[in-house]
């Protein structure tokens, strides 16, 4: 959500940012709605102030015995009333204008983010790992995992397709993967762990800048309620409405938790595998930081993402995303993607971003900095994958792949695989 108030103060800059966005200017529309609801305010308040100086003369007029003069009073008195609930009206639906108009309208990207209108348009950071050689044609998970326990036709008849149902050894690694990513983050990266709802509210999926633009790509029950999409929209919201002293921060949380996506903008496009799935494991990081601690809590929180993959031994590279491939709340997010030998690309598994103060605006997350007794400041907060379970099963399927069909279990998962070293066929 953006500060109408810096519309205001500069307008030209605004609307540069979200050009760079792709949008159209809207500054000149806002500020007309602006000058409206305050225009309303400055009415109310002036009809509140004579209303409360006609009804004191009332009283004097009375005391002087002057009752054409009270009565006219009265008569003044009475048609202030009769107004002041129309203008009232009308300046909360202007308000509510605004706020509509402002919370349709993405994060404005930071300077040093490349423009750009698709992914095409992405910077490459940099590469950690070499992809691995092998003495044969290496093969995509699901053309050899269903034979160590990746059901995709069971999961089928059971819930429709993008699900999928593990069994055996490969629901152990699964199961391992999203225990070593807690373990990693909690022990050495300062994060603490929380177990949040699954099922949110609207006013959480708002606060976090899902709703209203991206409903579709989400799933409501019966009574209204919204399955989260990542548990950032649980874990952010752990900030919502609250005061929290500076010296508290940064909050760093992390959790483990199955997340749920329509998908309605993917027909087409990844329908094999596990890649692109309604409702997969992943472990997400959060953030709630002082504007000046932002910066540093942004490289920590990549920093955290890439010790997991490092950790797994599995080659990736980290990219710097443009301004058309950028999330709607972020002003900045790098992606990592990791090597998947059976597609012999890199693909998407952890987006890292800072959304500055825009998600705090949205649910009234604020701080209190030292030293002051009364004025607050709105937090800002950083949200990324540490990282998508599922994906990582992939990228270790493939990447420790055997002729044979066999896959080899990274060190750093044997600990919690009870020392298995290989899942066979």
């Amino acid at each position: 959500m953006h500060d109408i108030r810096l519309v205001r103060d500069n307008p030209t800059a605004f609307d540069a940012g979200l050009e760079r966005r792709g949008l159209t200017a809207q500054s000149a529309s806002l500020l007309a709605l602006d000058e409206r609801r305050r225009a309303l305010v400055t009415e109310l308040q002036a009809l509140q102030a004579r209303r409360n100086e006609a009804s004191k003369a009332i009283g004097q007029a009375k005391a002087r015995r002057d009752e054409a003069g009270a009565q006219a009073l009265m008569a003044e008195v009475a048609t202030i009333k009769e107004r002041l609930p129309a203008v009232e009206a009308e300046e909360a639906a202007a308000a509510a204008a605004i706020e509509d108009a402002l919370a349709a309208l993405p994060n404005i990207p930071a300077a040093d983010v490349p423009d750009g209108p698709d992914e095409d348009s992405n910077v490459e950071q940099c590469r950690w790992g070499e992809p691995p050689s092998f003495p044969f044609t290496p093969r995509e998970h699901a053309d050899f995992a269903p034979a160590i326990g990746l059901d995709f036709e069971a999961a089928a008849a059971i819930a429709g397709a993008r699900f999928a149902v593990l069994r055996g050894g490969i629901a152990r690694l699964h199961r391992a993967l999203g225990q070593y990513m807690l373990d990693l983050h909690t022990g050495a990266h300062g994060y603490t762990e929380v177990a949040p709802p699954l099922l949110v509210r609207d006013q959480a999926v708002f606060g976090t800048g899902q709703l209203p633009k991206f409903a579709e790509d989400l799933f409501q029950t019966t009574d209204g309620r919204w399955l989260i999409p990542t548990a950032e929209v649980s874990l952010t919201n752990l900030a919502r409405e609250q005061i929290i002293e500076e010296n508290q921060l940064p909050l760093r949380f992390v959790a483990l938790t199955p997340c749920f996506r329509s998908e309605a903008g993917a027909a087409g496009r990844d329908t094999r595998g596990m890649i692109r799935q309604h409702q997969f494991d992943k472990v997400e990081l959060v953030s709630i930081a002082a504007p000046e601690q932002s910066e540093a809590e942004h490289a920590h929180m990549l920093t955290s993402a890439e010790a997991v993959l490092q950790g797994l031994a599995l080659p990736y590279r980290r990219v710097l995303l443009c301004t058309g491939d950028m999330g709607f709340t972020a002003l900045r997010t790098f992606d990592l993607e990791v090597w998947l030998p059976g597609q012999g690309r890199y693909r998407e598994i952890s987006s890292v971003s800072n959304c500055g103060d825009f998600q705090a605006r949205r649910m009234a997350a604020r701080y209190r900095p030292a030293g002051e007794q009364k004025g607050t400041r709105f937090v800002h907060t950083l949200n990324g994958s540490g990282v998508a379970v599922g994906r990582a099963l992939v990228a270790v399927l493939e990447n420790y792949q055997e002729a044979d069909g066999s896959v080899r279990v990274p060190d750093a998962l044997r600990p919690y695989m009870g020392g298995l070293e290989l899942l066979r066929p």
